[in-house]
């Protein structure tokens, strides 16, 4: 049965203003440090990552290293050797590493995040940025950063779409 249009949660403006406040946020928690790593989790936490690192920019003199991980060798429902997780050209080693995701759900995606970076090397600490806490952890893993809190009931799902893969910004809720 295909999932049915609850209602949306988020319009473009909505997104970006949150993302600008996680921006901020993050210059505050961070602003005697250097450099800063963020990295998305693939697949929509790569935009959001970029736009974050934008308005990070733009807001400060901080340096953003940009970056993304690959978690389906870390994930706990599949039995494959890990690979090379991330894609950044400089080393995580003593940085500090902002990992950033579109949805927090169960906190299972995020744990794979944490044992992705941690197989590149050791940064001095590691930060959690979420648009959206959608509740029901099975894991004590929260996010540092939330764009926005929404509580859903577990046939709930929401689906944040941003480019490249949507064409409009916005976020929703569906019944499942």
């Amino acid at each position: 049965m295909p999932e049915k249009f609850r209602s949306r949660i988020m319009e473009e403006a909505d997104v970006r203003r949150a993302l600008a406040r996680i921006a901020h946020e993050i210059i505050e928690r961070n602003g005697k440090e250097q450099e800063l790593c963020l990295l998305g989790v693939e697949r929509r936490g790569a935009p959001l990552a970029a736009l974050i690192a934008a308005n990070i920019e733009a807001f400060s003199d901080l340096k953003v290293h940009l970056g993304t991980v690959d978690i389906t060798y870390f994930r706990d429902d599949i039995e494959v050797k890990p690979h090379t997780p991330c894609l950044p050209n400089y080393s995580v080693e003593g940085k500090t590493v902002v990992l950033v995701d579109d949805v927090i759900y169960t906190g299972r995606t995020a744990r794979a995040a944490l044992e992705a970076v941690l197989a590149m090397g050791r940064p001095s600490r590691i930060q959690l940025a979420v648009l959206i806490d959608r509740g029901h952890r099975e894991l004590p893993i929260r996010g540092d950063y939330i764009g926005k809190n929404v509580p859903t009931a577990r046939s709930e799902l929401i689906k944040v779409h941003i480019p490249p893969y949507d064409e409009n910004v916005n976020v929703e809720l569906y019944e499942n």
